[in-house]
């Protein structure tokens, strides 16, 4: 399988954020951009630590993420490859893009509770 990655589809289109994702086999991949910066701490309340347990390897097409752990803070920019170990909250500076690879059933868990959190901050 393969795919431009302008051509996976669109999940998410809202405020700079532009999140493209599919599933191959047992593996997600996400295609995220972000035009005005974003930490996701808020979306990851409720998760051990309120921190993604999803472990994901990526690589920084453009920008800079910061990557907070419990112990430390690690940044990932333009032209690097990364793994992020479960246990991590990300902070995309405006302007970042990258590609990223997750197993499907750790992100999807992920993902349940960070929905839940984002349908909570709208209604708030």
């Amino acid at each position: 399988m393969h795919a431009l990655r302008h051509e996976l589809p669109v999940t998410i289109e809202e405020d700079g954020v532009v999140i493209r994702e599919t599933e191959w086999g047992d593996l997600h991949i996400g295609h995220e951009t972000y035009e005005t910066a974003f930490d996701i701490a808020p979306l990851l309340k409720g998760l051990p630590d309120d921190l993604c347990q999803c472990p994901h390897w990526g690589f920084v097409i453009r920008g800079r993420m910061h990557v907070r752990y419990l112990d430390r803070e690690e940044i990932a920019e333009a032209g690097d490859v990364y793994y992020l170990p479960p246990g991590h909250a990300p902070v995309m500076e405006a302007g970042t893009e990258f590609i990223e690879f997750s197993p499907k059933e750790a992100y999807q868990q992920t993902m349940e509770v960070a929905t839940r959190n984002f349908l909570a901050l709208q209604e708030a």
